[in-house]
């Protein structure tokens, strides 16, 4: 459990940075920009994580993770009008998931939680949700990239062009067991 809670958690703070990073690099009124009627604003994809976020980690080995408060159709509403405001939800969301992971048992892991009434196991659960959460801020990263410019983006991985030197760094290091994660959470 250890190895695994350490992975995952890297892994979420991971993916909690690529969306940090997106929207950092963005003018507040592109984080409400949506291409058309069918599409979302990184606005409203961050309500809807914000709300999945609450609803599945409240209460998380407790209580249905389809929380009866929910507004799951509310949430694909453009409401948010501040950056502010989105940022508040972006970081409420992600302490809430932090808070119920964190502490988690290895035994923890296969105690039977429900979403909608489905059992999963305590690992199925966080799998699923790491996957729902890595597709949505992907879809963050590729919204925020449309704004810029190659030469006006700042890359949150390898950069266009820059694999072989990366490799060549890469090769250079004594063989040792490190998340891939660690390169890219640095603290600046």
């Amino acid at each position: 459990m250890d190895s695994y809670n350490e992975s995952v958690l890297k892994l979420f703070k991971y993916y909690k940075s690529l969306g940090d990073k997106s929207m950092g690099q963005l003018k507040e009124e592109e984080l409400f920009f949506a291409k058309n009627k069918n599409a979302n604003s990184i606005a409203v994809i961050v309500k809807h994580l914000h709300g999945n976020m609450l609803s599945r980690w409240t209460d998380f080995l407790k209580s249905d993770g389809e929380k009866e408060w929910r507004d799951r159709d509310g949430e694909f509403e453009a409401t948010i009008k501040t950056k502010e405001e989105l940022l508040t939800k972006w970081e409420e969301g992600w302490a809430c998931l932090f808070k119920a992971i964190t502490p988690l048992k290895k035994e923890d892991l296969e105690t039977i939680i429900y979403i909608r009434n489905n059992g999963h196991t305590v690992l199925e659960a966080i799998n699923r949700q790491l996957g729902h959460y890595a597709y949505h801020v992907g879809q963050m990263v590729v919204i925020a990239k449309g704004f810029h410019t190659l030469e006006t983006w700042e890359t949150m991985s390898i950069a266009k062009g820059q694999s072989k030197a990366y490799n060549q760094k890469q090769f250079s290091q004594e063989k040792e067991k490190r998340h891939f994660t660690d390169q890219f959470l640095k603290e600046d």
